[in-house]
Parts: C-alpha cells; structure tokens; sequence
C-alpha cells in the first residue's frame, strides 16, 4: 500500500469593506479553529497509517515542510480601482457615465482639475482650438505650393451631407473583431473587410444577402488590405502572421508574395508582423512595413519583393500606418509606436533621411495627407488628441490645431482612426468612432463623430439606439455619401436621413432597415450586434459555402426626431 502524503490545507483569509475590529478578530479566531481541526484529523490519519510512513518519513517531511509554506489564501471583497490598483474607490464606466480615479487627471484631456463628465473638451469639442495662419518659410515650397497647390483648395466650405441613418447591416459576417475596412474601387455596392483571425469578407449591401467570407488567406490579425491599381479583382492584404497576400476576390485563392517569417515560431522575440500598407500606382511600387521599424517593397507588376529592407522608425517599434500624398506619389508619411510621424521622399530612401519628423507624446494610430491637394496631415494619438497640419510645407515642429476626441480606449479593440472625407473639396470634415459614451434617452451609446478639423467642431453625432457597442473602424465612400463602419463582427451602412418638414409627416414616416444576420449558436433578438466588443474569440470560422445563414429581414423603424444633442445645426 503507498503511502499518502498529508494534506495541510492553506489558511484562508477574507477581506472586507464593513467589518469590524471584532468581526475581524472573531472571523480569524473561527478560521484559525477550522485549521487546527483540519490538522488534527490529518495527525490522526498519519497516525493509523503505522509503519507504512515510517519508510517515507523522509520523503513526507520534505513534502510538509513545503506545503507549510504556503501562502494563505486571500479573497478580497474591498472596492479595488482598476486605474490605480489602490483600494477604497473605483473608476470606470457604470452605465454612460465614466468615474474619474481621483488619483488621476481627466480621462478625456489629460488635465487635472475637473472630472471627466464636466470635461470642457467633452461638452464642446471646439473649445482651445484656434485656427492658426500658416507658417511661411521664405522657401521654393513656398512658391510651389503658392503656384501649384493653392488654387485646388475650396475656399468656401460646402454644405456637408451627414450620413446619419442605418441602411443596411450584416450582422456577426466575421468570427472575430473587425479591423479594416475598404470600398471596391469601381463597383459603388462593394464592401470589403477584415477581422481579427485574418478572414476577408466581401458584402453587396445593396442585395444585402450575397456575402463571402474567405479564411485561408491569413492566420491571424488583417492588419490592412488594399485594391490593385490595375486589377481591381485582386486586393492586397497583410497580416500579422507575417505575410503579405494578393488574393482574387472571385474565387478567394492567394498568392503568396512575402513571407518574413520563413522559420515559423520561435517566440515572441524573433516574430514579425506586418502592419502599415499603402501602393504608389505611378512606380508600381508597394511598401509595408513591420512591428521591427522595417519597410518593405514590392514590385507591383512582377509580385516580387525588390530592394533592401531598410529601418524607418526606431528598430523594434510598430509602423502602423503608410500613406502617400495624392498629388505627389513621391511624399511619402509613416507612423508608428516611437511616438512619431516622418515624411520621407521615396527616392532617397534610406535610414534617417526622413524630410520631416512629426514628435507625439504617445503611439500614433494614424497619420493621412489631405485627399485632394495632399498639402494637409492629419493624425490621430493615443493621447485623446487629433492633430492637424495645415501646410506640409511650412514650419512642423507643432501642429496647426490640436483637437481633443476621445479615442484612448483601454480594452481589445480595434485602434481609432481619423479619417478624411474624400469627398469634401475644402478638406475640412473627418469621421472618428468614440470609446466614451454619452447617454441618450436612457441608452449608453458610442457614436461616430463628424468633426470640422479647421476649428474642431463637431459637425455631427452619428448613433442607433440598436448598436450598443463601439465603432472604431470606419470608412467614408469615395463617391457616394455613404459611411461604412464595422461594431464587433457586424457591419452597417449609413445614408442620409431624409429631410422633413412637417412635423405629422415626420411622425407618419417610417424608414426600412435590411438586415442580415449570420448565425453563430444562438440567434440574438432585439439588438442589431452582440453586446460585447472583445467577446467574439471563441467562434469558429467560416468559409465560403456553408449554410450559416438566415434569410435577409424587413425591420420598419419609425423616424423619430433626433434629440437636441444630436440634431444637426
């Protein structure tokens, strides 16, 4: 018969907010009881046991001594802030209201002084933020941009079209988070997407039902995905499983063209991930860049990497973004984790021979030139701030505006991004998804914000009562005044509302929304998305094919009037 070891059960310790010296001392003298009762039972076992432990007792004494010490148990009921670690008060969101730790500044700004709920920048998104003249250099920039540049740009602002009302939706279309969106760059109903586990998605929201989603392009993370120049049935995407695929949109088949990580997995160290991706239709040139600092190139037409790989940001840093400017495909803007924006001309391309260095105090998300003329930079920070360059030729050692938008998040999610309309000819208005949420009839929404970046106004809140989760990912139509934006796994289309005038008319109208929900188990009712946005890891994928499908629904939602928070001016 083998011997037992004994069982010495660790001391067990219960914290609490209420008690009282004498409850305490009476709790531990109740614990301490139950204890020596345990050890009591377990001396007398050992005793029974005879001399079937006297030829381990070595063993057993060794065994006791390190379970003796052992740490006691603590369960600690005490509040615990999740900000500061420290115990007493919390901080967080309860509902659409934010508590502020009072260990910490504003969450919004980032100033100490006031609370997060009466925040300046919170309840008007214009307040600090002068316009400021441009910056003359007295250089030939100067002149060029005088001469060649000036005489694009609108001056008069136009009327800007809001697309403020769910048209269509596709819900839980992917397994996991969405991270990228991208229009088809001639068929205006097209909607390409990406998620988390590497899936691409493809979607006419205007049949709403017909959607493919292919999984054996990438692995993990889609990090960007863009169309070819030439070829608009193939898409560019890279991924954080280290490769970078063009794959026909027809029949989903990839074609490899890079792969850094030829040696598979050898740990967190040596792992390559590509990030930041953008094509120079002029060279045929395509360059992305890693989680290493490092920028790649491919040769378009041929599909072959060409040249050396060369550093661009601080080496072992993320390049999260590269753009280049629309009217000079030579400019070229990168961003990354260094806390930097830089300027580089693609040819002299060569480490440290950046043009211009933008300085952020925390990661840069993004960093885009203006659509039209390319003379703007726009970026956003972790910092709560969206910067604004008004001319990138003048002085960049600080920018134009600064405007403070909430968009620092602390949970999984996809990063914001401030993004351009392309279709404004002033180049003013630029769409961002919100992490803070604000109460609206009782509700706790996320809304997407229209903001006027040459004075930081907010232009408009764009929200459903129905999607109560966060919207990072969203994307502007180039031609149609259509807003794409991607909440957890699900997609949805917004168009502008029509305008009524007659408040009985406004009453009596109703707006159809097709929706087209993808079932994953159980089917959810009443909402449009699942409530979580980080609770969509442990969902099968799935290909092209399967019946996973429920036919496309009606829903006939009346047109209430919009509360005066977010009616627009």
């Amino acid at each position: 018969m083998s011997s037992r070891p004994r069982r010495n059960f660790p001391k067990v310790v219960i914290e609490r907010d209420t008690d009282t010296e004498g409850e305490e001392s009476s709790s531990g003298e109740e614990e301490e009881d139950v204890v020596e009762e345990v050890d009591q039972v377990d001396e007398a076992k050992s005793e029974e046991e005879g001399e079937e432990e006297v030829a381990n007792s070595h063993e057993e004494d060794e065994i006791d001594v390190k379970k003796r010490k052992r740490k006691p148990i603590t369960i600690s009921l005490k509040q615990v802030c999740k900000v500061c670690k420290q115990k007493g008060h919390e901080a967080g969101f309860k509902g659409a209201t934010y508590i502020d730790c009072p260990q910490k500044p504003c969450f919004l700004c980032k100033q100490p002084g006031h609370t997060t709920m009466t925040c300046p920048h919170r309840i008007a998104t214009e307040y600090g933020v002068v316009p400021g003249p441009r910056k003359y250099v007295q250089s030939g920039f100067d002149f060029v941009f005088e001469r060649q540049i000036r005489n694009h740009i609108n001056m008069i602002k136009p009327t800007y079209v809001i697309p403020n009302q769910v048209d269509s939706a596709i819900i839980k279309l992917h397994s996991r988070r969405i991270t990228c969106l991208e229009f088809h760059p001639t068929k205006n109903n097209i909607l390409m997407s990406g998620d988390k586990k590497g899936q691409i998605g493809i979607w006419d929201y205007e049949k709403v039902t017909e959607k493919t989603v292919y999984d054996t392009v990438h692995s993990c993370i889609l990090n960007s995905m863009k169309f070819h120049p030439m070829k608009d049935g193939y898409i560019y995407t890279s991924g954080s499983d280290g490769t970078l695929s063009c794959t026909d949109i027809e029949t989903g088949v990839p074609i490899l063209l890079m792969d850094i990580n030829p040696d598979g997995w050898n740990g967190p160290a040596t792992w390559r991930m590509l990030y930041g991706m953008d094509i120079n239709s002029e060279k045929d040139l395509l360059l992305v860049a890693d989680n290493f600092g490092i920028l790649y190139q491919i040769d378009i037409r041929s599909n072959k990497k060409t040249g050396e790989p060369i550093l661009i940001h601080k080496k072992g840093s993320k390049v999260v973004g590269l753009h280049f400017n629309p009217l000079n495909p030579d400019l070229l803007i990168s961003c990354g984790n260094d806390h930097f924006a830089r300027l580089w001309d693609i040819r002299q391309l060569k480490p440290g021979t950046f043009l211009g260095e933008l300085k952020h105090p925390r990661v840069v998300n993004s960093a885009y030139f203006s659509p039209r003329t390319g003379s703007k930079i726009m970026t956003t920070c972790q910092d709560n701030r969206i910067r604004v360059w008004d001319s990138i030729f003048g002085d960049l050692s600080y920018p134009s505006r600064e405007i403070v938008h909430s968009h620092d998040f602390n949970r999984h999610l996809t990063c914001f991004r401030a993004e351009w309309d392309p279709k404004d000819p002033s180049e003013c208005l630029a769409v961002i998804g919100r992490y803070i949420s604000d109460n609206f009839n009782g509700v706790a929404l996320h809304p997407i914000d229209f903001i006027d970046t040459s004075n930081g106004q907010l232009v408009a809140e764009v929200m459903d009562p129905n999607i109560t989760t966060i919207t990072p990912v969203n994307k502007l139509h180039p031609r149609e005044d259509i807003l794409a934006s991607g909440s957890s796994r699900s997609l949805f289309i917004w168009r502008p509302k029509e305008e009524i005038d007659s408040d009985e008319m406004t009453n009596e109208k109703t707006h159809k929304v097709s929706i087209y929900t993808v079932q994953n188990g159980k089917q959810q009712k009443g909402k449009f998305v699942d409530g979580n946005d980080d609770d969509d890891d442990d969902f099968p994928s799935k290909k092209k094919g399967k019946s996973n499908t429920t036919p496309s629904k009606i829903v006939t939602c009346p047109a209430d009037a919009k509360s005066k928070k977010s009616r627009q001016k």
